[in-house]
């Protein structure tokens, strides 16, 4: 990594990726320069890390530089290996003492000399701390992404938000659900809150002819949920819930794709699981490089989430004509349609869970109708390029906005 010339550097991850994209940013100085903001990237990248770095691989060919700024880059992101546009790091702890102020002057000046005209940011930090400075620039403008309902939030932040709500220019929430949470909560004004979806990538969905289950008479046995292991997720309430769907449907199998990020938490659902008989039922797989391909073989896609803000693998699972079971918790709701696409359940209720998951390993009629409309919904809705007019939409419109 290359430091630059002040005490608190802003370092730029070095890589020949990263070089090339530098050289092709240069050479466009007349595009308008997005700063995307998050507060780190970790060893195992999160839901809003990842989109963080694909809004940076797709938006230059909408007319646009591209930078990303982290407050924290574990080395061995993969980030590192191919970064998608220059990634610089800012190393920061806390965002009030001395070292805070010296890296908001190292911040500001890296904000005048790149140019930067607009700075979308991800979680707590980089919505207030780096938008807070980034405010402090004549006609920079800022935009929070909001992805969650505050559950990673503590007091501070709370009141920190409502505090700087005036502060963004506009507020991108992932859900409508997301998008009243900062209105009600934060006090941020509607007119200045928007609902953007996420969308995935079109190559997934044109390699798609025709619905994946046709066969009436095709048996329904291998449910899948996608999610890093920790609380939020509600693993442990799906094996509750596996409990009497294996009394009925004892050849059933439950696969869950996602890293361990809680071990203690990992070790408890393991041992409920051993305990009521069914750990030979459940495959913790860990990260998985082929989602899709996991998602093609198998055929009821369950998400039992405590909390969400907009699921990304709700509609890929959709996108592969998987039936849903999710909980009625963010924007899942807005994904899946009930008894159209897939079952919408109460959260912290397995034998709700059970009953859902029961009803379309024995109705795959039933299962394949609801994959099938679930595709067409993402085809309609929740496409890349869906994502990216709306969000192209919000930028000009905020940088042409006096």
């Amino acid at each position: 990594m290359a430091h630059a010339e002040s005490s608190l550097a802003v370092v730029l991850a070095a890589s020949p990726q990263n070089e090339r994209a530098i050289a092709s940013a240069s050479a466009n100085p007349e595009r308008p320069h997005i700063l995307l903001a998050l507060d780190q990237l970790s060893a195992t990248l999160g839901g809003g890390e990842r989109v963080v770095l694909r809004l940076a691989r797709l938006l230059p060919a909408w007319g646009f530089r591209v930078s990303v700024l982290t407050l924290s880059l574990d080395p061995r992101s993969p980030v590192l290996k191919d970064p998608p546009c220059p990634v610089y790091v800012l190393p920061l702890q806390r965002t009030w003492d001395f070292a805070a102020l010296k890296a908001a002057r190292e911040l500001r000046r890296f904000l005048r000399q790149q140019k930067i005209a607009l700075v979308q940011t991800f979680f707590e930090s980089s919505d207030l701390w780096v938008g807070g400075v980034a405010k402090t620039v004549p006609g920079i403008r800022l935009i929070w992404s909001r992805r969650d309902m505050g559950i990673l939030r503590d007091r501070k932040h709370e009141i920190a938000y409502r505090l700087l709500r005036r502060m963004p220019d506009r507020v991108l929430a992932v859900s409508e659900e997301v998008r009243q949470h900062c209105i009600e909560i934060d006090g941020v004004a509607p007119e200045r809150v928007q609902t953007l979806y996420n969308g995935i990538d079109l190559p997934l969905l044109k390699s798609k002819t025709t619905p994946r289950r046709s066969r009436e008479n095709a048996r329904y046995r291998t449910l899948v949920s996608v999610g890093n292991v920790r609380p939020v997720k509600g693993f442990d309430v799906l094996v509750e819930a596996a409990i009497p769907v294996l009394q009925r449907f004892p050849d059933a199998t439950f696969k869950i794709a996602g890293a361990l990020l809680d071990t203690v938490h990992h070790a408890a659902i393991v041992e409920r699981a051993m305990e009521a008989g069914v750990a030979d039922r459940f495959l913790f797989l860990g990260n998985v490089d082929n989602i899709r391909a996991l998602l093609e073989e198998s055929d009821i896609f369950v998400l039992p989430s405590r909390s969400e803000g907009f699921s990304n693998a709700i509609i890929e699972a959709m996108a592969c004509s998987l039936p849903v079971v999710a909980t009625r918790v963010g924007g899942n709701a807005e994904a899946v349609l009930d008894g159209t696409t897939g079952l919408i359940v109460p959260p912290e209720n397995p034998a709700a869970l059970a009953a859902a998951l029961e009803h379309l390993l024995g109705d795959h009629a039933q299962a394949a109708s609801m994959g099938a409309a679930g595709y067409e919904r993402v085809v309609s809705l929740f496409t890349t390029e869906a994502m990216l007019s709306a969000l192209v939409a919000v930028y000009e419109t905020v940088l042409n906005t006096n």
